[in-house]
């Protein structure tokens, strides 16, 4: 399901063990669901804006009371509770979550402030909620947790402000969206790209730093997801300004395969050394 949406993120997800990788799947199926919504079939069959508000609020409430009482008619949701009760996801991350749906809705450019809202919940909490995953109950240290959250958060703001950025005309074209704050996508600039690929390279260098404390059998997927979007953050930067007002950018597929070849050889084959959890039982390696 999540390759028929991503091909990157499918990918990642084939490197993770399969109890942890149906967990993600039930994570992005309750997004993607969302997304749907806001930008997919619902919008395309010209549902009204409020009725489409009136259905976003109903799959929140229908998710938060399927987190309380561990049951729903709604299959994609129920599939969320049951991992949500599982590894700790409550409605701390599911609110922001919606919360930025919601945003879709009604607001066609952003302050930086906004932005920074946006991105939390749109992105920053799906990394939450996959460390959670990834942890699966178990504890760690103060500080390791610290670690390990702010590099969750800073790869799902690395992948959100990626995809802003490949997909900088279609979302302006397409529906009416401006996400990063005073960027005119008709005066697009070498400068602005500049600088939205550095703060992009900051966030990825936190979150690269964070993947050796991972849990040993999460690493070479999140390892994955990483330098995929590296790979993408350098394409982009190579790209002329002009060209990223027209094209998306992509990274070939031998690419993509050569990256998930290092990824595995990089941190399960050499088990990287570092303060990581280790892998309860070996279930779990695919």
């Amino acid at each position: 399901m999540i390759r028929a949406y991503s091909t990157s993120f499918g990918l990642a997800s084939r490197l993770l063990a399969p109890r942890t990788r149906q967990q993600i799947e039930t994570i992005y199926a309750l997004v993607r669901l969302a997304d749907e919504i806001v930008d997919g079939v619902a919008a395309a069959a010209e549902i009204p804006p409020a009725e489409i508000r009136r259905m976003l609020d109903e799959l929140e409430a229908e998710t938060a009371n399927a987190l309380r009482t561990g049951y729903s008619v709604n299959l994609v949701v129920h599939a969320f509770a049951l991992t949500a009760r599982r590894t700790g996801i409550g409605t701390d991350l599911t609110g922001p979550f919606f919360r930025s749906m919601r945003a879709d809705l009604t607001r066609a450019e952003h302050t930086q402030a906004s932005f920074e809202d946006y991105v939390y919940g749109s992105a920053e909490v799906i990394g939450l909620m996959c460390l959670q995953c990834f942890l699966d109950g178990r504890t760690v240290p103060a500080d390791q947790e610290m670690r390990l959250r702010e590099g969750a958060q800073r790869l799902g703001s690395a992948f959100q402000k990626v995809n802003f950025l490949r997909d900088l005309a279609e979302d302006f074209e397409a529906l009416g969206r401006s996400y990063f704050p005073g960027i005119t996508v008709d005066a697009f600039t070498e400068a602005d790209k500049h600088r939205l690929l550095d703060d992009i390279e900051a966030d990825l260098l936190v979150s690269g730093a964070a993947i050796a404390e991972l849990p040993r059998n999460c690493r070479p997927a999140v390892a994955l997801a990483q330098e995929l979007f590296a790979e993408l953050a350098r394409r982009l930067r190579r790209t002329p300004a002009s060209r990223l007002r027209t094209t998306r950018i992509r990274v070939p597929n031998p690419v993509k395969l050569r990256i998930a070849a290092d990824a595995l050889y990089r941190h399960r084959l050499r088990r990287v050394s570092g303060p990581a959890l280790s892998t309860p039982d070996a279930e779990r390696a695919p």
